[in-house]
């Protein structure tokens, strides 16, 4: 027998049925998180996505306590609306900064970066905060949950910036059937609504995305960084190669320019230094990653864009024009919906 169509106010309540422990763990009108970008999830564009119904989310990145300090009070000028803080795990004053976190009361921190250090965590849910970490495996998702970690966001290969060597599709059939204890959002290449119905049925408690707030209006990103965007397609975003296996380099994601034969340069002239015994393995190591903070800057505030890094997702190709986030956010809810209503119009 034919289904019957899908009314526009069944398919918003089939959505929201969809995402409601999403937005249940978040406090918002969508289950769709920001995602933390250097130099870009600043006060303007956060409070811009939780203004909207969004869950924004500051990215601290190398950020001191003094500073975030700063970041979150101006926030809070900006929203009244739950936004969290991303913190890298490797920050050398990581503990200062998640008390920062519980001093403004922040209801959501997302340790990001690698796993959390000894006490992070505990340390994190004391102050208050519901915490969030990256699994990028099963194993790992698992070992999280007994750690305590409140929700897990899994991140396939195709978002922007540092990543991990799995699709998004296969980290989500590998992952939520087997994850129930604790909420599970899903990132890497999501752009359309379409996609985020498809990862809630599969068990997806909301989505992540970030390349796709990179245009709106409330970004501060320079002209010349959000014009690479809008031109670019998805196979211009692509990963940086690792030169030597003894200096691990995690693969960024970004869209190809000078700045991306300057890191291969970089990374010959760190391991000439290191076989030389200039410096050593962790030196490597740190320098080459250091080379990514400063020419990320490059790009994102003084719009260089031949030279700074073009960090970047493959869903670049479906970011068409500046537009402000709350019209992003609408647009996403629509597709999602309009999909939902589809289905049912098909039969399936």
């Amino acid at each position: 027998m034919p289904h019957e169509p899908m009314t526009s106010a069944a398919a918003q309540t089939r959505l929201n049925q969809l995402w409601r422990r999403g937005r249940d763990f978040l406090g918002t009108a969508t289950a769709i998180l920001g995602g933390a970008m250097s130099w870009v999830s600043e006060r303007h564009l956060v409070a811009a996505i939780s203004n909207a119904g969004g869950f924004g989310v500051i990215a601290c990145g190398s950020m001191g306590p003094d500073l975030l300090d700063r970041e979150i009070a101006a926030t809070r000028d900006l929203t009244a609306r739950p936004f969290g803080v991303n913190l890298i795990t490797l920050h050398p004053e990581l503990d200062a900064l998640i008390d920062v976190c519980a001093a403004h009361r922040v209801g959501h921190v997302v340790l990001a970066g690698g796993l959390p250090p000894g006490g992070a965590i505990k340390r994190a849910k004391e102050g208050g905060a519901k915490v969030i970490c990256f699994a990028p495996a099963l194993v790992l998702a698992r070992r999280l949950i007994r750690n305590g970690v409140d929700a897990l966001i899994i991140e396939g290969t195709e978002a922007g910036g540092h990543i991990g060597p799995v699709s998004t599709s296969v980290l989500a059939q590998e992952i939520l059937p087997q994850v129930s204890e604790v909420p599970v959002f899903v990132a890497g290449g999501i752009g359309r609504g379409e996609a985020v119905v498809s990862y809630l049925e599969m068990g997806a408690a909301g989505v992540q995305l970030g390349t796709r707030f990179v245009c709106a209006t409330e970004c501060i990103a320079h002209p010349n960084f959000k014009a690479a965007f809008l031109k670019a397609g998805a196979r211009d975003a692509v990963p940086t190669l690792q030169i030597d296996p003894r200096i691990p380099v995690i693969p960024v994601r970004a869209l190809t320019n000078k700045g991306t034969e300057a890191f291969m340069e970089k990374q010959r002239t760190v391991i000439a230094r290191f076989d030389a015994g200039e410096i050593d393995l962790k030196s490597a190591q740190l320098e080459i990653e250091h080379f990514w903070a400063g020419a990320l800057r490059r790009a994102v505030i003084d719009g260089d864009v031949e030279y700074g890094s073009l960090m970047a997702g493959q869903s670049v190709g479906l970011v068409t024009r500046e537009q402000p986030t709350a019209e992003i956010l609408s647009e996403i809810v629509a597709q999602a919906e309009s999909a939902l209503v589809s289905r049912t119009r098909s039969g399936a």
